[in-house]
């Protein structure tokens, strides 16, 4: 067992993982490539506080770019040779959490009017990144954006300023949407399909955030006893919303984080977005993870037995790659699953809050030094 800050790695073999002999991670190899190329041809990831690091991860990928699996089994067989697995134990001794997210399509315009109101903003020009040398000391070290004015660096405006008008005036509009709620949603997520009156079809993806933390509106609307704390999801939050127009903005003000987009080509509309690690996501195989533990392009096996309704009522045993982060993605056993695109993969997302185990499968070389 090595130990890494909050948590450990338990070396355990593959026998040992259930529900491994039944998964056939062949989609997997298509990824692996794109990340591949990322990572030579434009820049390696950043590496987590683990200290596995894209040079660890490069041997493995090298692998599977000459490699084909004609079948699940030889799938498999390709990552038994080529890596090592390692249970997440966290130091608390609580076990992994497992939510899900999805790609909406939501309906804009490129113009606003009394249908289409609410805009999806670029990245302003008044926005800077921050880190430990640049962030004043009155603000928080988990504000990695803030606003640059005369000179002076403060907290950037927040979800309720920049809704009441902040950013007026700029351009910075990419599309107007017809639902505040769905736009909301849209934040959440961090990515969209806009879909024009005309019928064309574009894309969006994260570009940068106000810097505010992420408040979940779900755990509010628990606390004040408006939705019981066992019908929890994404529709009932919908619902409830629906059902109190007079409250949608104090509700959804209580998030004070706001996302900015940018703009992404949609060269094959099969394909999902471009997350974080700059490669499109594979529905049911891409994991968002905490990156400031853990370093994109590794595989984990993520092992649920409440969660079902992702695999038709058997309990969900998958080999991933950690693609992407998010704001609420904290900690060492922590993963957000990505369903796909639309309105089915939505239904789907909403309602995963499972417990799970994690695995993280370490290249032969590189995990040496944990065992």
């Amino acid at each position: 067992m090595s130990d890494a800050a909050g948590f450990a790695l338990q070396a355990v073999s593959f026998d040992a993982l259930e529900g491994w002999g039944d998964d056939d991670p062949s989609g997997l190899f298509e990824v692996m490539a794109n990340c591949r190329r990322h990572i030579t041809e434009i820049k390696p990831y950043r590496t987590g506080s683990l200290g596995l690091s894209s040079a660890d991860l490069l041997p493995l990928l090298e692998q599977a770019a000459s490699f084909r699996p004609a079948s699940g089994r030889q799938a498999r067989a390709f990552f038994e040779k080529h890596c090592r697995p390692f249970r997440i134990v966290p130091a608390d001794g609580a076990g992994g959490f497992v939510t899900a997210f999805y790609e909406p399509e939501i309906e804009v315009s490129e113009r606003r009017d009394e249908t289409f109101r609410f805009p999806v903003y670029r990245r302003p020009e008044d926005l800077v990144d921050l880190d430990d040398q640049t962030r004043p000391p009155d603000l928080d070290g988990s504000y990695m954006f803030g606003r640059l004015r005369d000179g002076l660096v403060d907290a950037y405006p927040d979800r309720r300023d920049i809704d009441q008008g902040y950013l007026d005036g700029r351009g910075l509009e990419i599309a107007w949407a017809k639902s505040k709620v769905d736009l909301f949603f849209v934040h959440v997520q961090g990515a969209a399909r806009l879909r024009y009156p005309d019928g064309r079809i574009g894309r969006i993806t994260y570009a940068a955030k106000a810097g505010h933390p992420f408040s979940a509106i779900g755990k509010l609307l628990i606390d004040r006893g408006d939705i019981d704390r066992t019908n929890i999801s994404m529709q009932s939050i919908r619902a409830w919303l629906a059902a109190h127009p007079d409250r949608v903005d104090e509700v959804l003000w209580h998030n004070r984080s706001y996302i900015f987009f940018r703009e992404a080509p949609v060269d094959d509309p099969d394909s999902g977005p471009i997350a974080a690690a700059k490669v499109p996501l594979l529905a049911g195989r891409s994991l968002a993870v905490d990156r400031l533990i853990h370093t994109f392009g590794f595989p984990f096996f993520i092992r649920s037995e409440t969660l079902t309704h992702l695999d038709g009522g058997t309990p969900f045993r998958r080999l991933m790659l950690a693609l992407d982060t998010g704001s609420a993605i904290v900690g060492p056993a922590r993963g957000d699953i990505f369903t796909g695109s639309g309105d089915a993969a939505g239904e789907l997302a909403g309602t995963v809050r499972n417990d799970a185990d994690f695995v993280i499968l370490i290249p032969n070389a590189a995990a040496a030094r944990f065992l």
